[in-house]
């Protein structure tokens, strides 16, 4: 069976990991999913992560997460835009996620970004999902 919003699986792996306190996550791979851990690697919200191919043609991505005195360092992770319901902003009508503290993921013409790079950049674009 399809997986309707894999993005979503994603995320969700990622919060139920850093609720039990594991090291690491494994998600399928896809090139969303990984420009993705590329915003929330350069933002500082997990360790690092890497692909593995497990059989031929099928590649994972192992996330190592990232933990600070015993606290997880996301410590709410929502998905924004969903299958069912996208959510677009401009740049200029954006919120800041808990005034500035948390980001923003966004899917722009220019790539996907944190809501910062997307001002710095002047460009809006699909509300992917919201990190504190």
């Amino acid at each position: 069976m399809a997986m309707s919003d894999p993005l979503g699986d994603m995320l969700t792996r990622i919060r139920n990991g850093q609720r039990v306190g594991k090291a690491s996550v494994r998600t399928p791979a896809s090139k969303l999913r990984a420009s993705v851990l590329e915003v929330l690697l350069r933002e500082g919200y997990i360790r690092g992560y890497s692909e593995e191919e497990i059989r031929k043609g099928i590649n994972e991505f192992v996330v190592e997460l990232k933990y600070a005195d015993g606290e997880a360092a996301i410590s709410e992770i929502n998905r924004v835009s969903r299958p069912g319901r996208r959510v677009y902003s401009k740049i200029k009508e954006l919120s800041r996620f808990y005034n500035g503290l948390g980001i923003t993921i966004l899917s722009t013409p220019s790539g996907v970004m944190s809501d910062n790079e997307a001002r710095a950049a002047n460009v809006g674009g699909e509300v992917l999902c919201q990190v504190f």
